[in-house]
C-alpha cells in the first residue's frame, strides 16, 4: 500500500450543466478563471483537449498552434499547475461524423490524423509527452456501415503515424464500449492493450480507465484496473460514478456505489499507482441544479471521497484479510469490509 496521489481534471469539468434535455444553467466561466480554481480545491493537474489549448487551432498554422500552446505553458507554470495530457476532439467536427480514423470519406481521415498530429506538438509545448485517445465516433450504427477488420487496421494505422511522427510520445487509450456510436471497436481495455500490438510500439501504448466506461461495458471498473496493471499498462484513470447501463453520468466519484469505489481505490493503492507520475484524474460533471457558486463541489468531494477511502482501505488488516482468504470465509471478509466502510 504505496501508492502516491496528485489529482487532475479537465476545464470542461467546470461546466454550464447544459444536458441533452436542457440549456445552460449556469454562467461560462473565463479559462484563467478555471486554471485558479484548481490549487484551491487541491489539484494540480490539467487535462486538455487539443481545443481547450488552442482554441481556433483548425484555422491556424502548426507554427502558430505551438507558439499559443507556448504561451499556454507559461500561463501553467504561473498557477503551478501541470499539463497530464492532451487528446484530439475529434468527434465534435462535421467531418468526423463517420468516425476520424475510421472514417469511409479518405479525406476525413487525413484530417483526423493531420489534427492528432497537431495535438502532439501542443502537448510537446504543454511539457507533456501523454496523448489520450478517446475514439468516440470509431464505431458504427450498423454493422454493415464498416468492416470491423478493416476499421481495426485504420485506427491502428493512425497510432503508428502518431508514433512515428514524435518518439518520446506515450499513447493512452480510454475505451468505451458506446456513446455517441451505437457500438465502438475498442469497447475495453482488453481491446486496447491489444490493439497496441499491431503497431512497432507498443511498449508506448497504454491505458486510460474511466468508471464510467467500464460500467457501461457491465464491467467492474477494479477489475479493468487490475488486468491493466497486471499488464503494466493503466497509465492514468478518470474516476466518477455510474447509475445502471445507461447514458454517461459522470457523477461524483463514490456517490452510488461506495463499495465499488473502495475498491478502485485499494487496487491503485495496492499496486503503487502513481509512484511514476501517473495522475488521478476526476471526470465528474457538477448537478444541474447547483448554483454557479458552488458548482465546483463535485471535484473537491470525488477528491475527499478518494482520501477517505485511501484512509479506510489502509487501516484494514492485510492479515486478517488473508486469513479470511486461506479458510475461504468470504461471508466473514463481507462483513469486515462493510464494518470497515461504516466505520465500525
Amino acid at each position: 500500500m504505496a501508492g502516491t496521489f496528485r489529482f487532475s481534471f479537465g476545464p470542461w469539468n467546470i461546466h454550464e450543466g447544459a444536458d441533452p434535455f436542457g440549456p445552460e444553467v449556469r454562467k461560462t466561466i473565463d479559462f484563467n478563471a478555471k486554471l485558479a480554481l484548481y490549487k484551491e480545491i487541491g489539484f494540480d493537474g490539467v487535462q486538455f483537449h487539443d481545443d481547450d489549448a488552442v482554441p481556433n487551432m483548425d484555422r491556424m498554422s502548426p507554427s502558430q498552434i505551438i507558439k499559443e500552446a507556448g504561451e499556454l505553458k507559461q500561463v501553467l507554470d504561473n498557477h503551478g499547475l501541470t499539463a497530464e495530457f492532451v487528446a484530439p476532439r475529434l468527434w465534435m467536427d462535421s467531418r468526423t461524423i463517420d468516425g476520424g480514423y475510421t472514417s469511409n470519406d479518405p479525406a476525413c481521415r487525413r484530417y483526423a490524423i493531420e489534427r492528432s498530429l497537431r495535438t502532439i506538438d501542443i502537448a510537446k509545448a504543454l511539457g507533456t509527452r501523454n496523448i489520450v485517445l478517446w475514439l468516440a465516433r470509431e464505431g458504427t450504427y450498423i454493422r454493415e456501415a464498416k468492416d470491423s477488420a478493416w476499421a481495426v487496421e485504420r485506427i491502428a494505422e493512425a497510432i503508428q503515424t502518431m508514433l512515428d511522427y514524435d518518439a518520446e510520445i506515450h499513447i493512452m487509450i480510454e475505451s468505451k464500449p458506446n456513446e455517441p456510436m451505437d457500438h465502438t471497436y475498442i469497447p475495453t481495455i482488453g481491446h486496447a492493450i491489444g490493439l497496441g500490438l499491431l503497431t512497432t510500439a507498443p511498449q508506448r501504448i497504454g491505458c486510460l480507465i474511466e468508471s464510467a466506461h467500464a460500467i457501461l461495458a457491465n464491467l467492474d471498473p477494479s477489475d479493468e484496473m487490475g488486468y491493466a496493471l497486471a499488464h503494466k499498462k493503466l497509465w492514468s484513470v478518470h474516476l466518477n460514478d455510474q447509475n445502471g447501463l445507461k447514458f454517461d453520468q459522470d457523477k461524483t466519484f463514490g456517490s452510488v456505489d461506495l463499495r465499488r469505489a473502495f475498491n478502485q481505490v485499494r487496487i491503485l493503492d495496492k499496486h503503487n499507482f502513481g509512484n511514476n507520475g501517473e495522475w488521478v484524474g476526476l471526470d465528474v460533471k457538477a448537478m444541474r441544479t447547483q448554483k454557479d457558486n458552488v458548482a465546483c463541489k463535485h471535484l473537491s468531494n470525488s477528491r475527499n471521497i478518494f482520501l477517505k477511502l485511501l484512509e479506510i482501505s489502509r487501516s484494514i488488516s492485510n492479515e486478517m484479510i488473508n486469513q479470511l482468504r486461506n479458510e475461504r470465509d468470504y461471508e466473514e471478509l463481507d462483513l469486515y469490509i462493510m464494518n470497515s466502510l461504516l466505520g465500525r
